[in-house]
């Protein structure tokens, strides 16, 4: 067979194998990632590669692929992406969002880009290093994780298991447009419900409104300042979003409660301990002004920002790297999303980035697809960054 032919081969061989990750709904809720790592598995163990289901809870895994390199005591890189994907929406598709359908050089489907494009790439990178017998100085690891969507669930799993405790760098394959992100934004997600007295609507002087007192509550919110010095180099400014609000039951009735929810994307100088400190005082200090006023704030999840060192070696690699194969400038950037890397870098200390296939802009939207160019270029990404590492 000719080398062209070969590599055609391969070619239709990757993206056949991100399509079977497609057709496997991993919707979180309820996420059903045991079945897209059994289907990882299979074609790991097929290529050549170790690995091993690590089971959660009903329907759902983690899973670790393993490619030995010439010195296994060394810190493995490791490769990392997760398995779940979020709903497919309200809005029709042009096409079905299990299906893979390719259509003019993209292939289409839910999780296509966030980012079973990037699982698929790292998956192909390893097992064409394994057949082309080229050993790497240290192990190279893939983590693919459950949960992210929603709670971060496996890679909280994964550092409690300490299956890779030991890496000397991480990357995720969350879709970054062919760009090398060495940053994203935390997530805090809080939830504040204010309550009141129940009344007949004719005699709201014998209730309390929770939802009046809830826009005093909202009004402060608005002119909170966040703690920090200067805007983040690569990230800019937090942000708060006032995201959701529901109260009442009847026209007719003094409303007893109000919840609301916020979504604040903080930068790695914000410590989240400040933040919940500074909310909760705004709330007693309403308090203070009005004993009629009771809230509860509670946190419904929480994830700090991501950074790194400044002139870090591996990550320089991976900038000059992109420059050399895809003509990327080599310049540091920064994402708004969240990703695994919150959980890994709250734990171990070393260089983690992110590097995938796909518009993260079309992440969660209709009609997601991931272009097939790009996906193959990352899978090339892959390979050279494990052989250089």
């Amino acid at each position: 067979m000719s080398r062209q032919r070969e590599t055609e081969v391969e070619r239709e061989k990757s993206i056949a194998f991100l399509q079977s990750l497609i057709r496997i709904n991993s919707v979180n809720p309820k996420g059903n990632e045991l079945e897209v790592a059994k289907k990882i598995a299979a074609y790991a163990e097929e290529g050549g590669l170790q690995t091993e289901i690590k089971a959660l809870t009903k329907g759902r895994a983690n899973i670790v692929v393993r490619l030995e390199g010439k010195d296994s005591s060394r810190a493995p890189l490791v490769f990392s992406g997760h398995l779940d994907t979020v709903p497919i929406g309200d809005t029709p598709w042009k096409y079905d969002p299990f299906s893979g359908e390719i259509s003019d050089g993209k292939i289409y489907g839910r999780g296509s880009c966030d980012m079973k494009g990037g699982v698929a790439a790292i998956i192909e990178a390893m097992i064409r290093l394994k057949q082309a017998n080229e050993k790497t100085e240290a192990d190279i690891i893939f983590a693919g994780t459950a949960g992210e969507e929603v709670d971060c669930l496996g890679a909280r799993e994964l550092m409690k298991d300490k299956s890779i405790h030991h890496a000397g760098a991480i990357v995720i394959a969350e879709p970054s447009n062919g760009r090398v992100f060495s940053a994203h934004k935390g997530a805090l997600w809080l939830e504040i419900v204010v309550y009141g007295k129940t009344a007949h609507g004719s005699m709201p002087e014998q209730g309390v409104n929770a939802i009046v007192h809830m826009n005093n509550v909202l009004n402060k919110l608005l002119e909170y300042q966040f703690p920090y010095e200067k805007e983040h180099a690569l990230l800019g400014k937090p942000s708060l979003n006032i995201s959701t609000i529901t109260g009442g039951v009847k026209t007719n009735v003094v409303p007893d409660q109000c919840v609301v929810t916020l979504d604040i994307r903080s930068i790695p100088e914000i410590k989240h301990e400040t933040i919940l400190d500074n909310i909760q005082a705004i709330l007693d200090e309403i308090h203070e002004d009005n004993e009629d006023f009771h809230a509860v704030l509670t946190v419904k999840n929480d994830l700090p920002a991501l950074g790194n060192e400044e002139n870090q070696p591996f990550i320089k690699s991976a900038l000059e790297l992109n420059a050399a194969l895809n003509k990327i400038n080599p310049t540091e950037a920064g994402a708004n999303y969240y990703t695994d890397g919150s959980v890994f870098g709250s734990f171990l200390n070393i260089p983690i980035i992110i590097y995938g296939p796909g518009d993260e802009r079309l992440a969660h939207q209709p009609n997601e697809y991931v272009d097939m160019e790009q996906y193959m270029k990352s899978i090339t990404y892959y390979e050279e960054l494990a052989k250089n590492y």
